[in-house]
């Protein structure tokens, strides 16, 4: 076979071409561009880190925050609902003050009432006894015929009865 007589002349010459193909891919591409992408992806990937590193430190300001105003509403939360108690219980104070003078007004009105009441029963009583006297010195004087009887001594009777 023609080829493999051949090859001992070519070989040294494939070699040669071999050698100068891989070692120009190796020096350009192997020493020149593969550097100039690993600083890239490095320089990528600490843009990344710092880029992570700046959201984690944001979150947890933010958490922070978060947490300040929680806290805050809370207290404010709070003193609302102390004031708020504090309110209904100045408004129940105030409340209680006018109901008491509300019923001293009422109780003296009732004392003044029934003073009133107790005059005139007195005085209704007084204008019965003194009717019932003198209807009962009429009767006396009507069925013992003609028989007078003293108005002392009929409003006694009539006292003496009414009170017994």
């Amino acid at each position: 076979m023609p080829q493999i007589a051949q090859l001992a002349e070519t070989w040294s010459s494939q070699i040669f071409w071999m050698l100068i193909f891989f070692g120009f891919i190796f020096f350009v591409i192997g020493r020149g561009m593969v550097p100039k992408v690993m600083a890239t992806v490095e320089t990528r990937d600490r843009q990344i880190a710092s880029d992570l590193a700046a959201a984690e430190a944001a979150r947890a300001a933010a958490d922070a925050e978060e947490e300040a105003w929680r806290a805050q509403a809370n207290r404010q939360r709070a003193e609302a609902q102390a004031l708020i108690a504090k309110a209904k219980l100045d408004a129940a104070k105030a409340s209680e003050t006018r109901l008491a003078k509300a019923n001293a007004k009422l109780d003296a009105k009732l004392s003044e009432a029934e003073a009133a009441i107790a005059a005139a029963r007195s005085g209704a009583l007084k204008e019965i006894e003194k009717v019932a006297a003198e209807a009962a010195g009429d009767i006396v004087a009507r069925v013992a015929g003609g028989l007078k009887v003293d108005a002392k001594a009929a409003t006694a009777a009539v006292k003496e009865a009414l009170n017994g």
